[in-house]
Order: C-alpha cells, then structure tokens, then sequence
C-alpha cells in the first residue's frame, strides 16, 4: 500500500500541475494513505489486545464505595454507561445480579457482554472510579465526591472451565429469593444464589436466571473467572494460594476521575 502511494506521487512530479490525471493520482495515494491507516490502526489493537481471553466477553461488576445514597447513585450510572458502551458496539449486554440501593440507585450490580474483545476492552476499567459533582441528594446542593469499585472478568471458554476444578468443601452456596420481575415462581421459591469461595473470600450472587440451577451454574462460571484473574495476576499455582485482596473504593485508589464542578473534566 506505501509503496503504491509512493509511485502514484512520483508521477505526480512528471505530470503538469493542473492535469485532470494529476488529480486522479493524487486521489490514488490519498486512498492507499487511508487505507495504510485503517490497517494500522487495527494491527495495533491486534497488539494491545493479544491477552489469552481478550478476544472473548466480559462479566463486569459494579459496587458502591464511600458516598452513601450519592455513590449508590454513581453506581448505577457506570453501570448505564458499561451498558451503553456494549450496546454501542454490538454486543449483547444483559443484567446477572442488581442489589438496588435504598434511596436511589444500586449497592451492586454486574452485567454480562457477549462480543469480540468484549474483555480486552473492559478490562482496563478495574479499579475505584471518583465522581465529583453537585449532588442531587444534598439539600444544600453542596458538592460531593463518591466513590464505586468495578471488576471486570472475562466469560470463559467452556474448555478452560473444565480444565479448572474447585473442590465442592471450597463453596460455601447459599439460596435466596430473587424477587422482582418473573412471576410467582421468583418470588416465593428461593432461586437467587449466593456463592463464596472459601478459602479466598471471593463470593458472587447471581439472581437473574429463573430456576435455582441455572443461577448456580452461572455462579460457578463467575467464581472460576475471577480465581482465573487472580491466578494470573500473581501467578499462583494452586487454587489455596490465591490471595485476592480487594481495593477499598475510597480516597488514593481511583484508576479514573470524574469531575463535573467546579469544572468539567474526566481523567
């Protein structure tokens, strides 16, 4: 493509500067330049995205840190925004688990994308993200920070599922009513699950799916990506050696700013 691009400017210099073929070359390399660019731009995402599981989904969950009913707020507008993202590219985004907050918003939520590079996308989000703004919540519309945590994992391949086996006296697998939307069935049979991996402290709840087996085997897949995560983070061989300590969603840990007054600004 450089190469036709050069060729086309060097008969450009042997034509006459106002010549009708003159133009149409210059249109030429303008072209194969736009196109060296295209495929530029997509080997290097091939190459900032060439991590094991970055061509696959993503199961992202939200928390709500230090801010009380204001950062439950905050939550709930990543999670609207993670969405709109997935939805904007193409991917199928749907809800797993939503712990509504008590005024407003949600103390906790995660959403599963399904599309190419889902994972290799999100994955970067991990960590505290800061809103500062004038807060709708405040009698006084003083301005206030607040803080939510998100975690994002990548939705296993159902080989590399198989592969890793935990230890059913691992899980510690509690039931619950799932509540909301679904009919009788939801609300009156305990079909939401909460499960925890001991040993860690990992624990995931999945409320979404209507039937208590189903909401399990979600469950599993979230708890096996998660000790995936850490495992390859630090490099642990066995399962009861995975530490994962959990960053408190609170002032000097932010991976992203959001500051909406005293000036608009988001770093």
């Amino acid at each position: 493509v450089l190469g036709d691009a050069k060729a086309a400017l060097e008969l450009v210099a042997e034509e006459p500067e106002d010549g009708e073929e003159v133009r149409e070359l210059l249109s030429e390399a303008r072209e194969s330049l736009d196109h060296l660019g295209t495929e530029m731009g997509e080997f290097e995402l091939q190459v900032l995205l060439e991590g094991e599981h970055d061509r696959g989904g993503a199961v992202l969950t939200v928390v709500a840190g230090a801010g009380g009913t204001e950062a439950m707020d905050w939550a709930q507008m990543l999670v609207r925004m993670y969405t709109r993202f997935g939805q904007g590219r193409g991917y199928s985004v749907r809800s797993l688990e939503e712990s509504p907050g008590e005024e407003a918003g949600v103390k906790s939520a995660t959403i599963r994308l399904e599309g190419e590079f889902a994972y290799g996308f999100l994955k970067g989000e991990k960590g505290t993200h800061r809103l500062v703004r004038l807060s709708p919540f405040n009698a006084q519309n003083k301005r206030q920070t607040s803080f939510a945590r998100v975690e994002v994992m990548p939705v296993l391949e159902e080989n590399v599922l198989e592969e890793l086996v935990i230890p059913e006296n691992e899980l510690e697998v509690t039931t619950m009513r799932s509540g909301g939307a679904g009919g009788q069935n939801v609300n009156k049979v305990e079909t939401g699950v909460r499960m925890k991996h001991v040993p860690t402290g990992i624990a995931v709840r999945c409320t979404q799916e209507r039937t208590q087996l189903m909401n399990k085997k979600i469950a599993l897949e979230m708890i096996k990506a998660k000790l995936l995560v850490i495992q390859e983070e630090q490099r642990a061989a066995e399962l009861k050696e995975i530490k994962g300590e959990l960053v408190d969603a609170a002032w000097g840990t932010q991976v992203r700013n959001y500051v909406f007054q005293p000036y608009k600004m988001v770093k």
